[in-house]
């Protein structure tokens, strides 16, 4: 059979291109439902479309292609979608830097990073493309609001959020620096506005239990994620006052009920407005807590600062009065706004008792005796003290008892508690999908009917940064009511973008589809069975996901609890030890890498850097390295070998040693390839094994009849398990190799008969120590082994003048003799 040929000279630039171009032309990842074959949906993140790719969307993407090529090896019907999450503030802040609506700045991004992803050889079915500001994907996420609204899921309510007075608009977090907004330098306060919540709670406990049946998770991303929702078992009650019918509290340590010696609120409580009115003092003093931002982790490192409110409620036991301070530590929207303090047994009340001269009582028996409340709290469990008639009672005794006496006095009962709290999804923004709700003075809040759908964002829109354009826009927001016909309002508010970024991975499932949500085809893909992305999502969107995913199986929109059965939690691409980021400059776009040394150097590269779930500190030295290997080690062996004819089949009878000992290398990488693809996901071993092999193809000797055939096989393998890590470099050698087109391969069949070594080498020890190695026979037995060390001249020194006492004799592996 005549071969193809190589060119001489290995250029990925033309290789490349060349195989994309064959690619598109085949159609060759555009993937259909096949009933009968086996699926497989593999999912990447989706991009924020910045405007250009870096080294963390080039790990994240290569080794979801990674994983999506092997099965497709395997004979699966493989999807693997790509799409856009484009919504959200980066392109408002672009749209006034440049000068240029959100809506052109995000379009021109995509098509730019699209043809990244393009030149990087990423096994896309781009047919199912879409990004989240197409009205037709946000239709259906508009839809299902309104459902969702109608069933009671969903509900306006004020909120506090950090609002800046020169921008008109509400900030994240992450956006107040100092105290003062991150674009205009304006000083933040903490406002009350309207906002809409989705009811998450309702699904809090399915949430939970539902992360036992994800084994193909990692463990850490499950804890993260029960931490987050936070299931605890506690006592509601009250502390009687008779200005404010009580303070009521939650708490899970009602062991120490009987050490509260304060109470706190917090500074937007009713009890500490009322304060304010008579105090300057404290009024100031709430001033100066709206000025901070409203995140629970930015309260914790936060210095704990206070003021007594002057009112006073009585202990629910003892009726001891309990004097109620004002907490900047005390977070209004989590529980009741009010905490009780128990400084002997909580750090964080401790400190703020000896910071105000507030009693401190022990409770708890100590553990340890040098615990004492005098050096900090005594947080641990053990019995009780100081308790009165709870003296002598463990905790779950004290908790069963003082619950049973609350009970008694109808001032407390038991609750389960979560930290997950309902998602507000409002966002005083531009750029976002809009909340497909009208306001009607009649009516109140009305759902936009379904014919009415999708309420189209207006894209061509002057945007200035200041609040948000759609309210000074009249022909938008002027509407009918539904219901009644009356004049009314749109809502102008846009939704969170992990609205979009929920459901996207269902969407892709049937991506064209037009009368419904989604269609018959999610009965097909079901749901993701690999997800790939960084682990900084383990919380949010993992969470929202799984939550919408829930929602829509009580839809009756797909089947199933979970969106995702296997999850793949990227560890960071780092630059000198910190995460490499745009906002850092230091993101490195790979542009340069690819018009230097090819996308197979690139990809190879970041898969040899370390083990996915790993960070690691990227060095652009590594793609040379790979650049080397593919051309002087694997392009060059099969160029060589390609100008011999292609051989028949081997002829197993007439193998040799040295043919034996190749294949035995050729199928242990074969083997160890699968597994490291498939149960691993361990890539950079299996370049290691791909060169492993190389290495020893070089080596070969090849003096029998079947050394050409024995060639052949090696290099069909190397190019195989290199194949989807450096795609391109391989489909143009198996062309060449086998005259077959690589995008109809299968994974080839290992041969367990040439695992079968004939040989082993075996150690030489005297008292233990290593003496010598040779190789003898695999059923060698041990007469035939001491044969062989008498006979070696240069061990007789070790025996000389001594006797040996002891043989010790380990088939295949050692033989140690002790001597003296």
């Amino acid at each position: 059979m005549v071969r193809k040929t190589l060119p001489d000279i290995y250029d990925p630039q033309s290789l490349e291109l060349e195989e994309q171009a064959r690619w598109h032309s085949q159609a060759s990842f555009k993937v259909t439902e096949q009933p009968g074959q086996e699926k497989f949906y593999c999912l990447s993140m989706f991009p924020y479309p910045s405007g250009q790719l870096h080294m963390g969307h080039v790990r994240t993407y290569t080794l979801g292609d990674v994983i999506a090529r092997f099965q497709r090896l395997n004979g699966k019907a493989v999807l693997q979608p790509m799409g856009w999450d484009a919504f959200g503030l980066p392109a408002e802040n672009a749209a006034i830097k440049h000068q240029e609506s959100p809506a052109r700045w995000t379009r021109n991004n995509i098509a730019h990073m699209k043809q990244q992803m393009q030149r990087l050889g990423f096994a896309y079915d781009w047919s199912r493309e879409f990004a989240t500001c197409d009205p037709s994907y946000y239709r259906w996420e508009q839809w299902l609001f309104t459902q969702m609204f109608r069933q009671g899921l969903v509900y306006k309510k004020a909120a506090w959020v950090n609002w800046d007075p020169v921008d008109q608009t509400v900030l994240a977090n992450e956006q107040v620096v100092d105290g003062k907004g991150w674009r205009s330098g304006a000083p933040v306060e903490r406002r009350q506005l309207a906002q809409w919540f989705v009811k998450i709670t309702d699904y809090a406990e399915e949430l939970l239990s539902g992360l036992d049946d994800l084994p193909g998770w990692p463990d850490k991303i499950k804890l993260m994620q029960r931490n987050w929702i936070g299931r605890s078992e506690g006592l509601e009650l009250t502390f009687p006052m008779p200005e404010f019918d009580g303070v009521t509290v939650y708490t899970t340590r009602p062991d120490t009920l009987m050490g509260v010696t304060y109470l706190a609120v917090a500074p937007q409580h009713p009890i500490a407005l009322k304060a304010a009115e008579t105090s300057p003092e404290i009024q100031q003093f709430l001033d100066d807590c709206q000025k901070v931002k409203v995140a629970e982790a930015e309260m914790a490192k936060m210095e704990k600062l206070g003021m007594d409110s002057g009112y006073v409620a009585r202990h629910p036991l003892t009726d001891e009065p309990i004097p109620i301070w004002i907490g900047n530590f005390v977070l209004m929207e989590y529980g009741s706004g009010a905490v009780m303090s128990v400084p002997g047994h909580d750090q964080r009340d401790w400190e703020f008792a000896q910071k105000y001269q507030l009693p401190i009582k022990q409770v708890i028996r100590s553990s340890l005796p040098e615990e004492t409340i005098a050096s900090g709290a005594i947080t641990s469990k053990n019995v009780l003290i100081n308790s009165g008639p709870f003296d002598g009672l463990d905790f779950k005794e004290g908790f069963d008892a003082i619950a049973k006496a609350l009970t008694e006095k109808g001032l407390g009962k038991r609750q389960t508690n979560y930290r997950l709290r309902d998602w507000g999804v409002s966002r005083q923004r531009y750029w976002g999908c809009p909340i497909p709700i009208i306001h009607c003075d009649q009516c109140g809040a009305v759902p936009v009917p379904e014919q009415d759908l999708p309420v189209e964002l207006p894209v061509d829109v002057q945007f200035d940064g200041v609040g948000s354009p759609l309210k000074a826009m009249p022909d938008w927001s002027k509407t009918a009511c539904p219901e009644c016909g009356g004049a009314a309002e749109r809502e102008t508010d846009t939704f969170d973008t992990f609205m979009e970024s929920s459901w996207y991975y269902a969407r892709f499932m049937s991506n064209d589809a037009d009368a419904q949500m989604l269609d018959e085809r999610v009965q097909y893909w079901q749901r993701v069975d690999h997800y790939v992305g960084g682990e900084e999502h383990a919380i949010l969107h993992l969470l929202y996901a799984r939550f919408f995913h829930k929602v829509l199986r009580d839809q009756g929109l797909l089947e199933g609890d979970e969106p995702f059965q296997n999850l793949l939690a990227l560890g960071m691409v780092l630059k000198d030890g910190s995460k490499m980021s745009k906002s850092a400059g230091d993101a490195g776009d790979p542009q340069h890498l690819i018009d230097r040394f090819g996308a197979d150097a690139v990809r190879m590269a970041m898969m040899f850097a370390a083990p996915p779930d790993q960070s690691f500190e990227w060095s652009e030295n590594g793609v040379e390295s790979a650049f080397k290997w593919l051309r002087s080690k694997l392009y060059a062996a099969v160029y060589e070998h390609a100008k011999m004819p292609k051989p028949l089949a081997i002829d197993f009878v007439a193998l040799d040693d040295d043919d034996k000992a190749l294949r035995r290398v050729t199928h242990e990488t074969l083997s160890k390839a699968f597994d490291d693809f498939n149960r691993r996901l361990a890539f950079n071993t299996v370049i290691a094994a791909a060169m492993t092999l190389v290495n020893t193809f070089q080596k070969y000797k090849g003096r029998s009849s079947q050394a050409q055939a024995v060639r052949q096989e090696a290099l069909e393998v190397a190019v195989m398990v290199m194949s989807p890590i450096a795609p391109h470099i391989s489909s143009k050698l198996w062309e060449v190799l086998t005259g077959d087109d690589f995008t109809r391969a299968r994974w080839l069949p290992t041969d367990d008969q040439a695992l079968v070594k004939s040989s082993v080498e075996l150690v030489v020890q005297i008292n233990g120590k290593l003496r010598a190695k040779f190789e003898v026979s695999v059923d060698a037995d041990e007469a035939l082994v001491r044969q062989r060390v008498k006979e070696m001249q240069n061990l007789d020194s070790y025996f000389e003048g001594k006797t040996v006492r002891k043989v010790i004799f380990v088939p295949k592996k050692l033989i140690n003799f002790v001597v003296n």
